[in-house]
């Protein structure tokens, strides 16, 4: 495929957000381009779309060969995720360029992982499921795949089938410091909790009557958890953090930070949370 300026967005850092893009430089005049140019497309029919090759001819696009200060050809850039990752100058032999290639091109369990993201985004969730569950059946072991499918099974309210995906991962991700493992727990622990819970006006009349009972207070907080009020959460955990910092070890700052996660896709409501938060801290 070749590109210009027009058109370099879509050929190349959007397409590298789904597989690597090696951008060759080149021009007509230019030799080792010549041979160059056959073995990178031999390469990219062999790998069958595992990444893409993209042409820029320098002498037709000056502006693009200036942006990537491509003073000699051929030039090889390599996209991936919108980014450039690595390049190369001149004709490298085979078995170098073939290296070159496979520290970029990520292995079969995470193209499934790409290819799910890539059915999120576009509104595909039942495509994005059977995408991660195909790298899970390549890759039990691959808990970043298992945390994008729990999250999409408590998304769709499947909170049992998620609960069954979260036993299923592994110690270094369950028991140690891992940002979206204690989120999803945080939602899925609030979920749990929920069905316990007595309803939500009696919770708040406990708390009404006593504002001291912390109890109350993060039995409220994961009901609204459970059904994502995360600026009422937020309100209940931050009293707790004010009023005893050591309360279920120090439970209502660590769940407020889950809830950040949470609600990312809220970013001023985070912001402003994040602002009471360090206020109380201080």
């Amino acid at each position: 495929m070749n590109t210009t300026l027009a058109t370099f967005e879509k050929d190349v850092i959007e397409a590298s957000r789904l597989v690597p893009v090696l951008v060759d430089f080149w021009a007509p005049w230019c030799g080792p381009c010549k041979a160059l140019g056959p073995l990178l497309a031999k390469l990219e029919q062999e790998h069958a779309g595992k990444w893409q090759l993209v042409k820029i001819n320098v002498d037709e696009n000056p502006e693009l060969a200036a942006h990537f200060q491509v003073r000699s050809i051929p030039h090889v850039i390599a996209f991936a995720d919108g980014q450039p990752v690595d390049q190369f100058i001149g004709v490298l032999p085979e078995g170098q360029l073939r290296a070159f290639i496979d520290q970029l091109v990520p292995n079969a369990p995470q193209v499934q992982r790409q290819l799910a993201r890539a059915a999120l985004e576009s509104g595909q969730r039942s495509a994005a499921l059977d995408h991660l569950k195909a790298a899970l059946a390549l890759d039990p072991g691959f808990d970043d795949a298992r945390l994008d499918l729990i999250e999409c099974l408590l998304d769709d309210e499947r909170t049992d089938d998620a609960r069954s995906e979260a036993e299923l991962l592994s110690p270094k991700t369950t028991q140690g410091i891992d940002v979206r493992y204690n989120t999803l727990k945080t939602r899925l622990d609030a979920l749990d909790a929920a069905i316990e819970l007595p309803p939500t006006d009696a919770l708040e009349a406990r708390v009404a009557t006593n504002a001291g009972d912390l109890d109350a207070r993060f039995d409220l907080a994961s009901a609204f958890i459970a059904r994502r009020d995360y600026e009422g959460a937020l309100a209940q955990l931050l009293e707790i953090v004010k009023r005893d910092r050591s309360f279920r070890d120090d439970i209502g700052r660590k769940t407020m930070l889950s809830v950040f996660d949470l609600a990312s896709h809220r970013p001023e409501l985070v912001a402003e949370w994040r602002r009471k938060l360090s206020a109380a801290l201080h």
